[in-house]
């Protein structure tokens, strides 16, 4: 799992590489003549018609509220994100409680568990001073449930206690949500202004077994416009200019939004058996237009991870993906998994997933994740080895670096994961000058109540054992990274 927890950039030793659109000018249209004409339609059996009849009704009751509709309160929102430390990681807000706090959380799609931290902690938590803490007595709707919560992350881990209470994120709540207040972090586990996360995967892989938020909202059924929930992050990572706290995207609860991707959104279905994590199977990749073999079946299995900041895949594909980089040379030591090429290499590589033949590419700016020495002549690959050896990891974690590159679309029914190009409009905001989205509390839309039950004891400590042996965590992925580059380049 995938908690970002801290910069990436070490000091002045890692080096990373908007205008407001004018007002809209109204012309006037003189209007036109158009011959219409009556298409000759194609003959269809009664059973044909009948068919498309009822999709057109149960559309327009849908479009407009009544018949079979006018009972059922659907709505959608969403909610800003904050790209943090040059893409390191990417958070929103959501809020807990009566009167309900915000806080600004990890979005990530590769765990399952909402936590924040507590107020109530001790002189060694390592929960950093000037976030947003939890107050349990100050909520009239808290409950909790006497249970503990551990969860662990290659980085370190996290732990305190679970609870109930209204939880209220993107116009949406969810009441007696299960969450866990945590008391005790790892040091840089977390870092301000991040008070905690929200997993945004699916129940089956919750260290807690509760219901995700989403989830909740998903299975209602009458509740959501749409089972769904969309993704759009920003790129600052090749930015000289960029700030600590930048504006990340948009999270869209309920529906996509379509002012930030053109043509069709290419669903792919979740792999039979496979429901847990956003599982994708990788069935081509290629190199400077050069293809590299990645297997078949589960050993091409990829995690869609907005809570991870690169691509890990297993090192044998990893090694021949370098091979087609001239100068590219295996890291060894602290950098052991992870690559290091010229900086002048301009490498663009493409992803297919399941049935799809479209080939979505990672620009050459996301795949230079950083500057490897000071004169910025040798840089570091995004992609890395990760080992899931005796683990029920996938193969393959696919982060932010691919992500940037396209608007990602998450589905409940049936379980499916689309992308979609990005738009223009999209595309503007890659290091458009901007002030960060705050956390805020914003109106509640519609709520639900929460479902579904609490693990105890064994079920959870095997999850987070899981995820810790896994190569997923946040420290492979962020943390050592900042420290191992700070180490070799001091």
């Amino acid at each position: 799992m995938h908690l970002l927890p801290i910069s990436l950039t070490v000091s002045c030793l890692l080096s990373l590489a908007a205008d407001s659109l004018a007002a809209p000018h109204p012309s006037i249209f003189p209007g036109a003549h158009i011959g219409l004409s009556r298409r000759a339609s194609k003959r269809r059996s009664p059973d044909e018609v009948a068919a498309s009849l009822q999709r057109r009704k149960l559309a327009l009751e849908a479009k407009y509220g009544i018949g079979n509709a006018k009972n059922r309160k659907r709505a959608s929102g969403q909610n800003l994100i904050t790209d943090e430390n040059a893409d390191s990681s990417y958070f929103g807000s959501l809020a807990i409680g009566t009167p309900a706090v915000s806080f600004d959380v990890i979005l990530d799609t590769g765990s399952s568990d909402l936590w924040v931290a507590s107020s109530q902690t001790g002189a060694t938590s390592n929960i950093p001073s000037g976030i947003a803490t939890f107050d349990a007595a100050a909520s009239s709707t808290f409950k909790s449930l006497n249970q503990s919560f551990s969860i662990t992350y290659d980085s370190g881990m996290a732990q305190g206690a679970l609870a109930q209470d209204s939880v209220q994120m993107a116009g949406f709540e969810v009441n007696s949500q299960v969450f866990a207040t945590v008391t005790e972090v790892s040091s840089n586990v977390l870092n301000a202004p991040v008070s905690g996360l929200m997993g945004l995967a699916w129940q089956a892989i919750a260290s807690s077994g509760a219901t995700p938020f989403w989830q909740a909202l998903a299975q209602s059924n009458s509740t959501l416009t749409e089972g769904l929930f969309g993704v759009q992050l920003t790129r600052y990572n090749n930015d000289t200019k960029v700030t600590a706290l930048e504006p990340g995207g948009t999270f869209t609860l309920g529906a996509t939004n379509q002012s930030l991707y053109t043509g069709q959104i290419d669903f792919q279905n979740i792999p039979t058996g496979e429901v847990g994590y956003w599982i994708q199977q990788i069935t081509q990749l290629t190199v400077n237009g050069a293809s590299v073999s990645v297997g078949s079946g589960s050993s091409a299995y990829a995690a869609i991870d907005t809570g991870t900041t690169l691509i890990g895949g297993p090192a044998a594909v990893i090694s021949a993906i370098y091979a087609k980089v001239p100068g590219a040379t295996a890291g060894t030591g602290q950098l052991a998994g992870y690559w290091t090429y010229p900086c002048s290499q301009q490498v663009t590589i493409t992803l297919k997933f399941g049935n799809s033949a479209i080939a979505w590419p990672i620009s050459s700016d996301d795949f230079e994740f950083e500057a490897a020495d000071s004169s910025g002549t040798t840089c570091i690959g995004a992609f890395f080895e990760v080992d899931n050896t005796g683990t029920t990891a996938p193969a393959w974690i696919v982060g932010d670096t691919f992500l940037k590159n396209v608007y990602s679309v998450f589905r409940y029914n049936p379980p499916a994961v689309g992308f979609a190009q990005l738009s223009p409009t999209a595309l503007a905001m890659n290091g458009a000058r901007g002030a960060a989205p705050s956390a805020t509390i914003g109106s509640v839309q519609a709520a639900v109540s929460a479902t579904g039950t609490v693990d105890t004891g064994a079920n959870r400590a095997s999850s987070a054992a899981s995820r810790a042996g896994s190569g997923v965590g946040v420290g492979l992925l962020s943390a050592a990274s900042a420290a191992l580059l700070a180490s070799l380049l001091l």
